[in-house]
């Protein structure tokens, strides 16, 4: 790979990092769509427990991975809040880009490795160069 295009991945990397680990945390203190629009036609207190009204949210439970370590976008264990979640962004950024860069570098090593029965075929630019240097050549 060329240099630019290093740089240009490291950029866009460092860019990632630095939105996942410090301007997540000024997002939306309500970031779930899906949360919100369950608890339309009830009412809820500052703290978003349901205090009056008939909604979906009411039959809501936890789920599998609730008490996992990256719940709630946040990290379990670190007690401060802006810490947490920039962690817990900078860690979904390096995984996702662990996996991306792993998957195109396996389909990288399969599409450069020809097997026994592969015959090479010129490309149509590769053909129409050796049909007009034959014609240069008579």
């Amino acid at each position: 790979m060329k240099n630019r295009s290093w740089a240009f991945l490291a950029g866009g990397l460092l860019v990632a990092l630095l939105l996942a680990g410090v301007v997540s945390n000024y997002a939306s203190s309500h970031p779930d769509g899906l949360d919100s629009s369950l608890l339309k036609g009830c009412t809820v207190d500052a703290d978003d427990n349901i205090v009056g009204g008939s909604c979906p949210a009411q039959q809501a439970r936890d789920h599998e991975l609730a008490d996992g370590p990256l719940a709630d976008y946040g990290v379990r264990g670190v007690r401060n809040s802006f810490v947490s979640t920039g962690l817990s962004g900078v860690l979904g950024v390096l995984v996702t880009f662990a996996i991306g860069a792993g998957g195109f570098w396996l389909l990288r090593r399969r599409g450069s490795t020809p097997t026994d029965g592969d015959v090479a075929t010129p490309t149509p630019a590769e053909d129409d160069a050796a049909t007009s240097r034959a014609g240069t050549a008579s």
